[in-house]
């Protein structure tokens, strides 16, 4: 275990993909999503145990979720804790943490992950992000995570990759990163995975402080302008105010968007461990255990003539359900959903509705 490795893990986003189990006031990450005893916090910051120390790993969230990541990592002290006043997406979220860091240990190397993302072999996501942290610590070089594609996925950004790597002066397996694009439609997708140059985009980072921060200052040079006057207060009683002044000043903008899909030393390593990132309901049925009937369910339920449906329910609820097919039932405090798996990116349109017509108790 290298002690000047860093981990950043993003969770101040409120995930309402996945409502009504995730609401403003307690976001997907605070739950036991996967139905084993863990929170999506308490797994991430678990899965990285023995790649950094625990006095390397630090939470960026909005600050109303404080309190909550208290409770889901009571070890981790609260000054490793840092509370954003608004959401600016991820690109301020990852200046804040890197400059923060950075101030601490120069020859921090810094391993960025959201809070909401599975994975099944653990053994295999620590060799890759071991390899990633170890071509990272050597080069100046900007590093993403970039998923094997098993189907032609629309939920998912995909990166394009060229074989050109600089023999002899980086490690084998990584690849230079050609194009990024967003979500895209299904005939793009087949286009994409057909091909067979194009990975999906993980959400993964590995840098070194110095290469992220030099990065800023080429392509979001208003945002290193920001954090370059704060320096001084980082890691002070100051920081608080600092960082609310801070953010009004911060553009609303990702670090893909700003950085990633501009720069140009950016790799990708190509991995396999049995990833998702968790952000729709569908995504929790593929990643479930099922039952003979292709079925997913977390709760007490009794099921007759119904295949391929993800339910969860509350364990004090007996939940009833007879004939059908491809359906997700959720129910989480005030809230029942029964909707079409295959209609679930309508979650969306559903939850404004449900704010404009019913009020802020629902969302």
């Amino acid at each position: 275990m290298e002690q000047n490795t860093y981990l950043v893990v993003m969770a101040g986003g409120i995930g309402s993909r996945f409502w009504p189990f995730s609401r403003t006031t307690l976001p997907k990450q605070f739950h036991d999503v996967m139905g084993v005893g863990r929170s999506m916090l308490q797994l991430t910051v678990e899965r990285f145990q023995g790649i950094c120390p625990p006095e390397n790993v630090f939470v960026v969230t909005n600050r109303d979720y404080t309190d909550l990541v208290q409770q889901h990592l009571p070890t981790l002290p609260v000054d490793q804790i840092l509370g954003e006043p608004i959401g600016r997406n991820t690109a301020p979220c990852i200046a804040y943490a890197s400059y923060r860091i950075a101030q601490r240990d120069p020859k921090a190397v810094i391993i960025v992950t959201p809070a909401d993302h599975a994975v099944l072999r653990e053994v295999e996501f620590q060799r890759i992000i071991m390899q990633a942290v170890a071509a990272a610590r050597d080069h100046e070089i900007l590093i993403t995570l970039g998923i094997q594609p098993s189907r032609p996925d629309t939920g998912y950004g995909y990166i394009q990759y060229i074989d050109a790597e600089k023999k002899g002066m980086l490690p084998d397996g990584l690849k230079k990163v050609k194009t990024f694009t967003e979500k895209p439609n299904l005939e793009l997708a087949e286009m994409f995975l057909d091909s067979g140059d194009f990975l999906w985009n993980s959400g993964l980072f590995v840098w070194r402080a110095d290469a992220i921060i030099h990065a800023f200052h080429q392509y979001l040079g208003d945002i290193a302008e920001v954090f370059d006057e704060g320096t001084a207060q980082l890691g002070t009683p100051a920081e608080a105010e600092f960082i609310t002044q801070a953010y009004t000043r911060c553009r609303n903008i990702s670090i893909d968007y700003g950085v990633m899909e501009k720069a140009d030393n950016v790799y990708v390593l190509p991995a396999d461990f049995g990833w998702s990132d968790l952000g729709t309901w569908d995504s929790l049925h593929r990643m479930g255990h099922h039952d003979a009937d292709n079925n997913v369910v977390d709760g007490d339920a009794l099921l007759y003539d119904t295949r391929e449906c993800v339910i969860k329910t509350p364990a004090d609820r007996l939940v009833v359900v007879q004939g059908l097919e491809g359906y997700i039932i959720a129910e989480y405090d005030n809230v029942l959903l029964i909707c079409k798996r295959t209609e679930e990116q309508r979650v969306k349109e559903f939850v404004a509705d449900v704010k404009s017509k019913k009020g802020h108790g629902y969302n």
